[in-house]
C-alpha cells in the first residue's frame, strides 16, 4: 500500500451502528491516539489495532504509515462498521480482520488500542502481546478519563516493564507500554455455578471480553423461570433449524437454560461479540446441551430469513460501548419484528425505568407483562 495523505476522521460514520447526533464514530481519545503515534507509525515493523470501535485506528494508522494493518474487533457490528468505512475511503486493501490470538502478533512492533472496560480483557490482550508480539513492542492504549483507572496501569505493568501515561487532552489520556516480559497467558474462560430451578445447577463459562463475565445478571435471573412458560406452546422451525432463537446469548445462560429444561427443542444462540460466542459454546458444552445448541456471530439476525422464527428470547444491552443509549434495545427490537412470524413471540427483560412496554407495542404487536421489579420488567410480545 503506498503512502496517502492523512485520514479525514470527520468522514467517518457508524453504520450499522446506531447513528444519532449524539452517538459519535470519532472521539477525542481516537485522535489523541492517532497524534501520539505519528512517530510509532514510522517504525519499521508490523501494526495491530485493538478494539477499534469504527475504523478511525485502523484507517488512520493505515493512511499514516502506507503499510497493511491488522485489526482485531470482538464486535461484529464493529468489523462491519470499518469495513463501510474502507470502502467509502477506498482504503479496502489497507488492512486485514483476524481473529485474537498469538498470529496477530507475531513480528509486531507497535499496537494502538481502545482500552476495553474489563480489566480481565486487557489483562488477556495484554499477555497475548508481550508473548508474541517482537521485543521491541510498543504499546499506546488509549481511553476516555472517565473510563480509566490507575488498575489499567497495574495490569499493563504485569507484563511490560515500563508503563507511562501521556498528559490529558480533551478528557482523554494514552498509556504506553514497553518492554515486554511474557507471562503466561490464561488459557480457558472463567467459571461459575448457579442454582436456577433445574435437577443441576446451571455452569456459565466467560472469555475475557464477554459482558457480564460468567455471572447470572439480575434481569436474566428474573427472566429464566418465565420461560418455562415456552414449554406449553407449540414451537415451529425458527432461524437456522432452531425452534428458539437466544438473540445476545452473551455468556449462553438463557440458551443453555432452555436447553436444560426442555430436551425436545433446539436453540439457535447468536451474538455479535466473538468472545460472547466462544462462552456460549463453553457453558452450552459444560452442561451437555452443545448437540442442541447452535450458536453463531451474527449481528441483528442479519442471516435469518424474514418472518421465519415462532419464538425469540432476548435480554437486551442498554451500552453502545461506554454510552447508555436506547437506540441498540430499539435496532434488536425491529430485527425481532422481521424475523417473527405472524403470531411468533418475543419474551424479554429490560430495565423497568426504561418503560420499553410501548415500543414492544409498536414495533412488534400485543405485550403483556409477565413479572416486573423496581429494576427490571418481562414481557411477551406477540407478532401482528
Amino acid at each position: 500500500m503506498e503512502r496517502v495523505t492523512p485520514l479525514n476522521l470527520n468522514l467517518l460514520r457508524r453504520r450499522p451502528d446506531v447513528e444519532a447526533p449524539e452517538l459519535v464514530a470519532v472521539d477525542a481519545a481516537d485522535r489523541l491516539l492517532l497524534d501520539l503515534a505519528a512517530e510509532a507509525l514510522r517504525r519499521p515493523g508490523r501494526i495491530v489495532t485493538l478494539n477499534d470501535s469504527y475504523g478511525a485506528l485502523t484507517l488512520g494508522a493505515a493512511a499514516a504509515s502506507g503499510r497493511e494493518v491488522r485489526a482485531f474487533q470482538d464486535g461484529l457490528v464493529n468489523e462491519r462498521a470499518l469495513a463501510a468505512n474502507a470502502a467509502d475511503l477506498h482504503l479496502a486493501g489497507a488492512y486485514r480482520s483476524c481473529t485474537l490470538g498469538p498470529e496477530l502478533f507475531d513480528g509486531v512492533t507497535t499496537v494502538l488500542m481502545r482500552l476495553p472496560r474489563s480489566l480481565d480483557e486487557l489483562d488477556e490482550q495484554a499477555r497475548l502481546i508481550s508473548a508474541h508480539a517482537r521485543p521491541d513492542v510498543q504499546v499506546l492504549a488509549a481511553g476516555r478519563l472517565k473510563h480509566m483507572s490507575v488498575s489499567m496501569n497495574a495490569v499493563l505493568a504485569r507484563s511490560f516493564g515500563s508503563v507511562t501515561a501521556s498528559l490529558a487532552r480533551q478528557k482523554s489520556r494514552v498509556l504506553v507500554a514497553a518492554e515486554p516480559h511474557p507471562v503466561a497467558v490464561p488459557s480457558g474462560p472463567r467459571t461459575a455455578r448457579y442454582h436456577v430451578g433445574l435437577e443441576r445447577p446451571l455452569e456459565l463459562h466467560a472469555f475475557a471480553a464477554t459482558f457480564g463475565g460468567a455471572s447470572l445478571d439480575p434481569g436474566t435471573r428474573l427472566l429464566l423461570p418465565q420461560l418455562r412458560g415456552i414449554e406449553q406452546r407449540p414451537v415451529g422451525s425458527a432461524g437456522r433449524n432452531a425452534d428458539i432463537i437466544d438473540l445476545g446469548c452473551g455468556n449462553g445462560a438463557i440458551a443453555t437454560y432452555l436447553a436444560l429444561g426442555r430436551p425436545d427443542v433446539r436453540i439457535h444462540a447468536t451474538d455479535q461479540s466473538a468472545s460472547a460466542v466462544a462462552s456460549t459454546r463453553a457453558t452450552a458444552l459444560a452442561n451437555g446441551v452443545a448437540d442442541r445448541v447452535a450458536v453463531d456471530r451474527d449481528d441483528a439476525l442479519s442471516a435469518v430469513p424474514d418472518a421465519s422464527a415462532q419464538v425469540i428470547v432476548l435480554n437486551p444491552p442498554f451500552h453502545i460501548g461506554s454510552t447508555v443509549h436506547e437506540g441498540i434495545a430499539h435496532r434488536l427490537f425491529d430485527a425481532c419484528a422481521r424475523v417473527l412470524a405472524p403470531g411468533g413471540e418475543l419474551w424479554t427483560v429490560w430495565n423497568s425505568h426504561l418503560r420499553y412496554r410501548p415500543v414492544l407495542e409498536r414495533t412488534i404487536g400485543p405485550t403483556r407483562q409477565l413479572d416486573r421489579t423496581s429494576r427490571f420488567t418481562v414481557t411477551v410480545s406477540t407478532r401482528r
